[in-house]
């Protein structure tokens, strides 16, 4: 009878001591919680008066993404940390555990250290900024932002791509962008037989009816090429750079429509066989 009541005692005990860290455990997952919802709430008011006053002092729209892309994962590096303490972990035990697994850590973040100061590489040299459309890496676009890892750009179909920086900042990058003007090039071909004079005049008289076309670097153009069928006209012209693709297109438009209104012909591929 004994050993059944210290029995019955012993287990009320151990499940009073259950129900206690049960309360306790809840009371720490709770306060985590309300941590972690006050703490995001704080980090995006941070980043968001951070931003303003980035905005505020006109700091250069690279710069900027850099800046709060290192500020956001400051804090919630913070946020984590705070929560985790509550939570009753204790942090020096948690940093014993990370300095334990500190080689395969660093080989997995390598690569991400390698991206930051590519990051720090590209905004000290600038090979290009917010803006500006750029090549690298097999990808093309426009840059809009240059973030601590990554730099995205926008493609012209408006799809978004993440860049590494480490591979952008040891990479080659063409910037079409960076130079106030560009040169554009046309082969137009003509039938044999035409006169060359005629053609030459036409094609000077389209451009500098295109006010847009400099007139320094003057406008180039030559007889390019003999070719199979046809005489191939070489055309180099210098615009500004935001007018690249329009006067391109516009150009071959009104290439084709001036030499049908002139009686200039455009050659076609010709095979003649000659019957033995």
């Amino acid at each position: 009878m004994l050993l059944a009541s210290e029995t019955s005692i012993q287990l009320t005990n151990a499940l009073e001591k259950l129900i206690d860290s049960g309360i306790q455990l809840g009371e720490r997952v709770l306060g985590a919680l309300i941590i972690f919802i006050i703490g995001k709430f704080l980090v995006n008011w941070l980043n968001r008066l951070f931003a303003r006053i980035l905005e505020k002092r006109k700091v250069d729209p690279s710069i900027q993404s850099f800046l709060k892309s290192m500020v956001n994962i400051l804090l919630l590096i913070m946020l984590i940390l705070a929560v985790i303490g509550k939570l009753g972990i204790e942090l020096t035990g948690f940093a014993a555990l990370l300095a334990s697994a500190g080689v395969a850590i660093g080989m997995a973040l390598s690569g991400n250290l390698q991206n930051f100061a590519g990051g720090l590489i590209i905004l000290l040299f600038r090979p290009y900024k917010v803006g500006d459309f750029i090549e690298a890496s097999g990808a093309s676009g426009t840059v809009k932002e240059i973030q601590i890892f990554h730099t995205i750009l926008i493609t012209a179909d408006n799809k978004m791509i993440y860049v590494p920086n480490g591979a952008m900042s040891s990479g080659v990058i063409t910037n079409y962008s960076k130079l106030d003007t560009r040169r554009i090039e046309w082969n137009f071909g003509v039938d044999y037989g035409e006169d060359y004079n005629k053609v030459e005049k036409v094609l000077r008289e389209i451009i500098a009816n295109d006010k847009r076309i400099l007139t320094s670097p003057a406008p180039f153009i030559e007889l390019g090429e003999l070719a199979a069928s046809s005489v191939n006209i070489k055309i180099r012209v210098w615009v500004n750079s935001s007018d690249y693709w329009d006067v391109f297109f516009s150009m071959n438009q009104t290439v084709y429509s001036t030499f049908n209104k002139e009686g200039i012909n455009f050659p076609f591929p010709q095979l003649t066989v000659h019957q033995a």
